[in-house]
């Protein structure tokens, strides 16, 4: 009889040793239900610290699975450990759970039709960065590392983490919040693996680069105080709006004229601009706010020096007053590098499970994960998965936090391999 689906999955477990299970037919066991799992997922989506129906789902599965597991942890989040039937090392995996504020228009079948409330207004909600996927496929690894129990060396945490959007404002959240919570306190693990679905790799190839892949991120706010008066007698009261704009307009010379971005990228963003209520009359305050993305703390804390003397000293030449918090320390990422070590030592299996010329080295990449927050605790490995269907045109693709966001579901089976084949590795590899 042709057994399928994890009666394929007992089957092997019970036959092969960990470090020889053909992990490609052990992920194509669980393929099926990990699609099942995205799409219901997708199709209910929810926002940082919200995320109580996919922790229930995430929970009762891995009950199922007769895991040790955690529940509320940093407001949402679920954590499951499985211990091996063999003496080895501990590795941590981690998924985020989150969605963005994001009405969905791709054309599915499945699409998100849900609507909440995000800083006070109406929104859609959509899994416009994948984390639907993620969280799918730490489920099947979760489900298929499970059925290896008996000949599996060491213990591995599934952590499932939600808020890595951000938490809303005035809560704590996401990564930050887990380890103070202190989900390595009892359990440190020796490393820890993640993945990200992303638009610029095809979905049978996984990208990776060696130390900093993903950019630290801050955010900043600038306050400009000027004085009100009527729209028809500027010269009567101090602009803000004039003033915020100088300030937004010479801000950006600060990495094209004054940063030495030949070694290292930076980006500086202004992404609010309010003030004002009416037409005709100046305001007495503009409120600014924004990111900055960079790889280097030398660097970061000089961009910083120079944006706080740019807006300060075009507000002393206007007559106008700035107010700074830059940069807002709750809402800063750290870079997201792997450790050299760790990806020389796992790009093999990488590349076992998709093939070499399908793990691509990509350049550094200025957006930015909480993930950091685990790496900077142990060492790290985190890596792209492609999600745009073979032979289409990657520059004809809409980007992660995108309405039109797609996934090909390819991309689900290529993350599984990947993530199930490093981990084995690296449990069988310490444990010798």
């Amino acid at each position: 009889m042709r057994l399928t689906g994890l009666a394929l999955l007992a089957a092997l477990a019970a036959s092969s040793p960990a470090t020889a299970l053909d992990t490609r037919q052990a992920a194509a066991a669980v393929g099926d239900q990990v699609i099942r799992w995205r799409r219901d997922i997708h199709q209910h989506p929810e926002l940082g610290n919200r995320e109580t129906r996919t922790a229930k789902l995430v929970a009762d599965q891995l009950k199922r699975l007769g895991l040790d597991v955690q529940t509320g942890v940093a407001h949402t989040g679920v954590v499951a450990r499985l211990k091996g039937g063999k003496p080895g090392p501990r590795l941590a995996i981690r998924a985020d759970i989150d969605a963005l504020p994001v009405t969905e228009e791709a054309d599915l079948p499945f699409a998100s039709k849900v609507r909440s409330t995000y800083a006070g207004q109406e929104v859609g909600v959509m899994h416009a960065c994948g984390h639907d996927a993620h969280t799918a496929i730490l489920l099947g690894v979760a489900t298929a590392l499970t059925g290896m129990r008996n000949d599996l060396p060491g213990e591995v945490m599934f952590i499932f983490q939600p808020a890595e959007e951000g938490a809303p404002p005035g809560e704590e959240g996401g990564a930050k919040l887990m380890l103070k919570e202190g989900i390595f306190r009892e359990f440190k693990p020796d490393a820890v693996l993640g993945l990200h679905v992303f638009y610029t790799l095809h979905a049978d190839q996984v990208g990776v680069r060696e130390g900093p892949l993903l950019a630290g991120s801050d955010r900043f706010k600038i306050r400009v105080y000027g004085a009100q008066t009527h729209g028809a007698q500027p010269w009567r009261g101090v602009d803000p709006i004039v003033t915020a704009a100088a300030i937004v307009g010479q801000a950006q010379t600060i990495v094209s004229r004054q940063l030495d971005i030949s070694k290292l990228p930076a980006v500086l963003t202004f992404g609010m601009f309010q003030g004002g209520v009416r037409y005709n009359i100046i305001p007495d305050k503009v409120e600014l706010e924004g990111t900055v993305r960079t790889f280097d703390a030398a660097m970061r804390e000089d961009l910083f020096d120079r944006l706080r003397r740019t807006a300060e000293g075009i507000a002393a030449a206007q007559g106008a007053r700035v107010e700074l918090d830059a940069p807002m320390p709750e809402v800063h990422n750290p870079v997201t590098r792997n450790d050299a070590a760790l990806l020389r030592r796992l790009r093999p299996s990488l590349e076992k499970a998709v093939g070499k010329d399908n793990v691509i080295d990509v350049p550094p990449n200025m957006v930015a994960e909480d993930f950091s927050y685990f790496a900077d605790e142990v060492p790290g490995l985190y890596f792209f998965v492609g999600v745009v269907p073979p032979g289409q045109d990657l520059a004809t693709v809409a980007p992660n936090h995108s309405p039109k966001f797609f996934l090909d579901e390819k991309a689900l089976d290529t993350g599984t391999r990947a993530m199930l084949q490093t981990a084995v590795d690296f449990l069988a590899g310490e444990a010798k």
